[in-house]
């Protein structure tokens, strides 16, 4: 990514914010931003970025909304207004970031939750519909409505502070799968998008100094510093992935392990257990263990358990298939990876064959771990992972006849 693609990835959320909140009308204010930011990817590479380029995108936006306006027919009586309402170039840059208000209207209570979700993914964190569709283990059309009825059903409203606990909950599991598909890409040459980790992470900071004691809050970011810790091992010099097992621990970030793990007693310690809590708890096992093979797979499995009442799904139930067998060995687990798969929205899902690739070559059978392997490789639109899976595979293939 450029450096002009990565400034206008971080301020197109906080133009869309801005034109919302002066005009209202979310899907008309998201057209006009996506203008202004076409304009600026064609000019700012050959005439250079602006003094005030979030400014400079307001104005332009703001300026594509009125045409709107003046062009819908229906809207005659409001173009005095808007034409009034027209800002200054350069606009003078609020030191407010609006993000966080923009967040809470993607999580309108007038929406669905899965709704809520598709929009803000697309309008905050720049996700593309077919990588939400991916996250959500749905069809990219089914995306595409949802996100089309979410900004009818917004249309004309602007932006409040209003409703933020009801809105909460949507908001933490927006920006858990905005930090998810960043710290694992689903489709293309990088295995992570720092962009969306690290936006996350700023965004779930910004809530928890708002709501400090919110014990779901503070374990989603306890969840996400765990998490991103591992980043710097994750990849070779090469920049082969590293699966967890044989990462140097020694390069993992120390100052985020700290960090999240008193995040994460505290929170056990003051609030009501909750699920992004269980699966820090679950990250902090592993980064609290010197070596792999001091990881405490025992109490990740029971922590694996309660999460499974607290908040059962798919993923939930495949992470605590390999708990199991690190636990009662790779057969038991080839057993609970059976019935794990009947569930439809596991049953393409390329993680699925690369735990069963990897329970089998556990338990001797490097012939079907091989074909497994591959058949994972062949599901993934990850390279990288695409990369790593044919190598296992490659590996095995002299070890039977």
């Amino acid at each position: 990514m450029t450096d002009v693609e990565s400034l206008l990835r971080e301020l197109a959320p906080q133009v869309l914010a801005a034109l919302v909140r002066r005009y209202g009308g979310f899907d008309t204010c998201e057209d006009a931003v996506q203008e202004a930011l076409l304009a600026a990817s064609r000019q700012w590479p050959v005439e250079g970025v602006p003094d005030h380029p979030k400014g400079w995108l307001i104005t332009t936006a703001s300026r594509r909304r009125i045409e709107q306006w003046r062009s819908d027919t229906a809207r005659q009586r409001r173009e005095e207004t808007a034409a009034l309402a027209e800002p200054p170039h350069p606009e003078p840059v609020s030191g407010v970031d609006d993000t966080l208000t923009l967040l809470l209207l993607c999580c309108h209570p007038s929406l669905t939750p899965p709704s809520r979700v598709a929009l803000t993914l697309r309008a905050v964190g720049g996700l593309t519909t077919a990588e939400i569709a991916r996250a959500f283990l749905v069809p990219e059309a089914t995306i595409g409505q949802r996100i089309s009825r979410a900004k009818q059903k917004l249309r004309g409203e602007r932006l409040t502070g209003d409703d933020r606990p009801e809105r909460l909950a949507a908001v933490l599991q927006v920006l858990y799968l905005i930090f998810t598909e960043g710290h694992t890409a689903s489709s293309g040459d990088a295995l992570s998008r720092v962009d969306l980790t690290t936006e996350a992470i700023r965004l779930v900071r910004q809530l928890h100094a708002e709501v400090p004691d919110d014990g779901e809050v503070t374990g989603l970011l306890a969840l996400m510093l765990l998490t991103e810790a591992r980043r710097p091992a994750r990849v070779d010099a090469t920049g082969a992935l590293v699966p967890l097992a044989e990462q140097d621990r020694s390069r993992w970030n120390r100052a985020f392990v700290d960090e999240g793990v008193a995040l994460i007693t505290q929170a056990l310690a003051t609030a009501p257990v909750g699920p992004y809590q269980l699966q820090a708890a679950i990250a902090a096992v592993h980064d609290e263990a010197a070596t792999s093979e001091d990881t405490g797979w025992a109490e990740i499995l029971t922590l694996y358990d309660l999460l499974r009442v607290v908040a059962p799904g798919p993923m939930v139930t495949l992470n605590r298939v390999v708990a199991f067998a690190q636990v009662h060995g790779p057969e038991a687990g080839l057993a609970e990876l059976g019935e794990a798969a009947a569930d439809p929205a596991l049953a393409k899902h390329h993680r699925v064959d690369a735990i069963r690739a990897h329970l089998l070559e556990l338990s001797g059978d490097a012939a079907g771990a091989r074909e497994a392997y591959l058949a994972a490789a062949r599901r993934t639109l990850s390279l990288p992972e695409q990369a790593y899976l044919q190598s296992r595979a490659a590996r095995l293939a002299g070890t039977f006849t």
